[in-house]
């Protein structure tokens, strides 16, 4: 019997999902689905592409409860910008909880990806950073180093944002932008030791390889998101700022023990017979985050299945029957 496919183009999603406290809101409640232990979630399929400096992850998640679920394939092509394509692109299929049957395919170019990844840097800035945050910080000058920023507005609205990146002028690209999105004091800075000492919150959205900020920058009072880590061999924070913090959070342990910030502290030996919290039992209470005004916390994003689910099964409930239908 043929049913029904809804197609729905990046163009068409941009019209309708924004970066909103409703995204937040949706892929918050993603992590307390996963902090249920109900969740069915497979490690990440991950590819690395050294010779076309590119990369491939597969994710997918089944939360119960949820009309459907998602397999998500997120390509990074990092040298595509010189020909002229954006680096990072993609698609979201959503399958029926019930049945199996695709429902809707998102040819969404990566937008849900970044959507769905900003929002939980704010579901993290919301449950970990200081109530008060009057200047945030970020490392990176990216799509995320941008998105991170306005998520980040949306819980603890700034009034003063730092960009640091190895490109100066990247970095001042990216505060201009900044200022005018959020109508804040933005500017950018060339150390970023300067930038994580005058921050409250900072985040971090680099794929580096060696840590881009150290752990004797550390300060009372600090949230740091670190979302750059989502691959084997990344590490954007010092090891040795894991146990240095109050608090020291994943999205998921298993994730951050081969992909995430996790790794580089557990092969140094920095951390050793240690099971962090995760974010979804913060946000349930069932795990302590923020312990008193002057703790250090850091949240370790490497992405999960769970919220592309969300993601996906918010768009559907909001597209209704829109876009194209075929049928298959």
């Amino acid at each position: 019997m043929a049913h029904d496919i809804q197609i729905v183009t990046e163009a068409q999603l941009k019209e309708v999902v924004r970066l909103d406290l409703t995204a937040v809101d949706v892929v918050e409640r993603a992590f307390v689905a996963l902090a249920s232990g109900k969740v069915v979630m497979p490690p990440i399929l991950s590819m690395d592409l050294p010779e076309v400096n590119g990369e491939v992850d597969v994710k997918t998640a089944f939360i119960p409860g949820f009309d459907g679920f998602a397999i998500k394939v997120s390509p990074g092509f990092f040298d595509n910008p010189a020909l002229g394509f954006s680096s990072l692109n993609g698609l979201m299929i959503l399958f029926s909880a019930k049945t199996g049957l695709v429902q809707s395919l998102f040819l969404d170019n990566g937008y849900l990806t970044d959507i769905r990844t900003a929002a939980a840097g704010a579901v993290a800035a919301r449950h970990l950073a200081p109530e008060t945050v009057d200047t945030a910080g970020v490392i990176g000058t990216g799509v995320q180093a941008r998105l991170q920023m306005i998520a980040a507005h949306l819980v603890r609205p700034f009034k003063q944002v730092l960009v640091h990146g190895r490109d100066a002028d990247k970095a001042a690209a990216c505060a201009t932008d900044l200022a005018c999105q959020l109508g804040v004091e933005a500017k950018a800075v060339t150390d970023p030791s300067e930038l994580v000492a005058r921050s409250q919150l900072v985040v971090t959205t680099t794929p580096a390889r060696e840590p881009v900020l150290q752990a004797e920058w550390l300060h009372p009072g600090l949230h740091v998101t670190a979302m750059g880590s989502d691959q084997t061999g990344k590490n954007e924070i010092d090891p040795a700022a894991l146990n240095a913090a109050d608090a020291y959070i994943c999205d998921n342990v298993s994730q951050c023990q081969v992909s995430g910030e996790l790794e580089a502290a557990m092969a140094a030996g920095l951390w050793v017979n240690k099971t962090p919290a995760e974010l979804g039992e913060v946000i349930t209470g069932a795990k302590t985050g923020r312990a008193f005004s002057e703790a250090v916390t850091i949240c370790d994003l490497t992405g999960t299945g769970a919220q592309d689910t969300a993601i996906a099964t918010h768009v559907r409930q909001r597209f209704g029957k829109a876009g194209t239908i075929i049928q298959a």
